[in-house]
């Protein structure tokens, strides 16, 4: 069995693989202060949960954008799983290239997005991440990353908006019956929820275009979802793609190894 770690500055999405097969996923917080020890604890207890034993990982690859808990779960792999993980950075084979001005910017997760985009929907594709930065990314006919845009994510912009102005609440993000709000918090749902689905409308119909008219659009994070009923643009919504796409970089080394 494989496991695939998603690292993310808000949540970790764990994945166990069975060949193909995504056959049990988790979401856990991400917390800097926890050592590997605790993430040991906290595996062996998801792991227990289902009936699984830490003895049956056969491999382990690991997407992070939070640096600082890159070596502690590299340490967490050895001394519970008893193996190095596959960490996704330079010099890991992606078989995808990058048209980047500086590869060595481009987050982990947005190779690894692009290159399960690709794989899963062919090319041009557009991979659109709602994550805690909202990405944008542009995969060519050719399956070369293109590069991509950077917007502030959801909850940390809605987060922004409840702290800065003093009367407004922390409300639930949700689809408003109505753009024209009745009242202070359904004002900010038409506000935060339309003003997200016009952002993703816009930004990606100006990547098509750029793309040459036509690409197809895949969206994944925590509310892709619920993003994704309001817009015009997102073909697909696909929960999994940074899991799918670990698994398929991990197989791509090991037949490289092979």
């Amino acid at each position: 069995m494989l496991l695939v770690m998603d690292v993310g500055n808000t949540n970790i999405v764990l994945g166990v693989y069975q060949g193909d097969r995504l056959i049990y996923h988790w979401r856990v917080s991400t917390d800097r202060n926890r050592t590997a020890d605790e993430y040991g604890l906290l595996c062996k207890s998801l792991f227990d949960f289902q009936g699984l034993s830490l003895t049956e990982i056969k491999a382990i690859a690991i997407s992070s954008v939070v640096p600082p808990l890159t070596p502690i779960l590299e340490t967490t792999c050895r001394r519970y799983f008893r193996m190095e993980a596959l960490v996704i950075g330079p010099g890991i084979k992606t078989g995808m290239p990058i048209r980047f001005d500086n590869p060595k910017e481009v987050g982990a997760d947005r190779i690894v997005n692009g290159v399960a985009a690709f794989e899963t929907y062919g090319g041009p594709v557009i991979a659109v991440d709602f994550g805690t930065a909202t990405t944008f990314d542009a995969i060519s006919a050719k399956g070369e990353y293109l590069g991509g845009a950077i917007a502030p994510g959801i909850g940390i912009s809605t987060e922004a908006l409840f702290q800065r102005a003093a009367k407004l609440p922390r409300i639930e993000i949700a689809r408003p019956k109505s753009i024209i709000g009745k009242s202070t918090v359904t004002g900010m749902q038409a506000g935060i929820f339309y003003g997200f689905v016009g952002q993703v409308d816009g930004i990606v119909s100006r990547m098509k275009e750029e793309l040459g008219g036509q690409a197809f659009v895949v969206a994944t994070g925590g509310l892709a979802r619920l993003i994704a009923e309001g817009t015009r643009s997102i073909d697909r919504v696909d929960p999994f793609l940074t899991l799918e796409g670990l698994k398929i970089i991990y197989y791509r080394n090991v037949a490289a190894e092979g």
